[in-house]
């Protein structure tokens, strides 16, 4: 078994009648750091393995390879050579917590929805301009005469 780290995901929508309906993820496996022995790092490597679990990119799992991915009764009959078997919560290496699931700040929100688009602003309606009122005409010199 490997401990890995979910990368993508591949879609394949032609593919052999046992395949159909299973998640195919991209994993890349991971291994401990040599010199500080306190960290988990990328092996530069990557597979693609059966999801039998739902995990998601950013997730450690625990995978299999070879004839071992064929020895769960889920799939004894794929033709697969990756499965993940395990979802990792947290790896301890002698006294040192090397990796915690619920402090691992490279995980992604647990399904992100999109964002909606701003609904635009309804344009104001136009409002006709009020006639001026007519002005009080100025007495004439005749009305003011009398």
């Amino acid at each position: 078994m490997f401990i890995a780290k979910v990368t993508g995901s591949v879609i394949s929508t032609q593919k052999v009648d046992t395949m159909v309906g299973h998640k195919l993820l991209v994993v890349e496996p991971y291994r401990l750091e040599a010199k500080d022995r306190q960290s988990l790092v990328t092996t530069g490597r990557t597979f693609v393995a059966v999801d039998m679990l739902g995990s998601g990119v950013g997730d450690f799992v625990l995978i299999t390879q070879g004839s071992s991915a064929r020895l769960t009764p889920e799939t004894k009959s794929l033709p697969i050579d990756c499965v993940v078997i395990g979802i990792v919560d947290r790896a301890h290496i002698e006294s040192t917590c090397v990796f915690d699931r619920a402090e691992d700040t490279d995980q992604p929100p647990a399904k992100a929805q999109p964002t909606p688009a701003p609904k635009p602003k309804p344009k104001p309606k136009s409002v006709p301009k009020p006639e001026p009122t007519p002005s009080p005409e100025k007495p004439s010199e005749q009305d003011s005469e009398s």
